[in-house]
């Protein structure tokens, strides 16, 4: 017969394993912070931002490989919808990280981490575009602020005095919007098979388009240059383990606190820009950042409690 732990013994182990949940999504959110510092350096060597970005994608599909021949059932790879929504988010990812190093290399680490942390405000208004949510003074003061953040972050109102290009500034909200795009095929790919399956698809996509896209003199040097180790430091850490970090983490984590956690990211990100890559920031700049990283992240909280709390009305009432 087996014997039922006691209530004090599940409710530590629960607590022990939201706690690690929660390690997890830290982990991933300073893994792709350090993936954009890293980034820095390559492209500030002169590598091709798609290089980079191709050889992030092709490590991590080998990782998600492994994952998945470790965890095969139920992948879900014979579904139709699955690989199509899967294909969706490649083409997703590919975008996010190619603007994200083309960002960097425009401008700083701090300003392309900071603007792809605005895909939250891209996910709303392709919901609100394709009628999935309704606008709400709240959200719409939200993705007010944002606008306001990036104005103050980037400087596009001082024409030719920024600090920060237009290429630069362009590519960063890019890498949010693709990132967006990311979230929903990916959203919309789960329901038909495992995660690890999603991100095979996706990753395959990712390096069948970079490898045409990319500089090909630059992606056959890449073998022999002493820069190889970066090369793969940032693969494994930005593609590599973040990715099942954060999905493992997810499962037992509330989307409201990985919203919060996830801060991690740009914070590390314009952390290593500044101590590591001698870029700075103007106070104007840093209020900007401010602006978007909070406003995000109350979005995201708000979001998180909608959904919970229209979840447990039925189980109320």
């Amino acid at each position: 017969m087996v014997r039922e732990s006691p209530a004090p013994m599940r409710l530590i182990s629960s607590e022990r394993m939201v706690s690690l949940s929660t390690a997890f999504v830290a982990l991933a959110a300073l893994c792709w912070g350090l993936s954009g510092g890293i980034g820095g350096i390559l492209t500030g060597q002169g590598w091709d931002p798609v290089v980079v970005s191709f050889y992030r994608g092709a490590i991590g599909l080998l990782f998600v490989l492994a994952w998945l021949a470790l965890r095969p059932r139920g992948s879900g790879l014979a579904s139709r919808r699955l690989w199509f929504w899967s294909a969706i988010a490649g083409v997703g990812v590919a975008g996010n990280f190619s603007f994200y190093f083309v960002s960097i290399a425009e401008g700083s680490v701090a300003v392309a981490a900071t603007l792809m942390y605005c895909a939250p405000v891209f996910v709303y208004l392709m919901s609100f575009t394709l009628k999935l949510e309704r606008p709400t003074l709240f959200k719409c003061a939200a993705i007010a602020m944002v606008m306001l953040g990036v104005v103050l972050l980037t400087g596009i109102y001082e024409i030719g005095a920024g600090d920060v290009t237009p290429i630069a500034a362009g590519a960063g909200l890019l890498s949010g919007l693709s990132y967006a795009v990311f979230i929903f095929g990916f959203k919309y790919a789960a329901p038909h098979g495992s995660p690890q399956a999603i991100l095979v698809v996706a990753f395959a996509v990712l390096i069948t388009i970079l490898i045409w896209l990319g500089d090909s003199d630059q992606t056959v040097a890449v073998l022999t240059t002493p820069s190889w180790p970066l090369f793969v430091v940032l693969g494994v850490l930005g593609a590599g383990l973040s990715f099942i970090f954060y999905i493992v983490g997810l499962n037992h984590t509330a989307p409201a606190v990985a919203s919060i956690v996830a801060m991690v990211e740009p914070v590390t990100a314009s952390l290593f820009g500044v101590m590591v890559l001698n870029e700075s920031l103007g106070a104007q700049q840093i209020f900007g950042m401010g602006l978007i990283l909070v406003t995000v992240t109350a979005l995201s909280v708000y979001s998180s409690a909608q959904k919970e709390s229209l979840t447990t009305k039925p189980l109320a009432e």
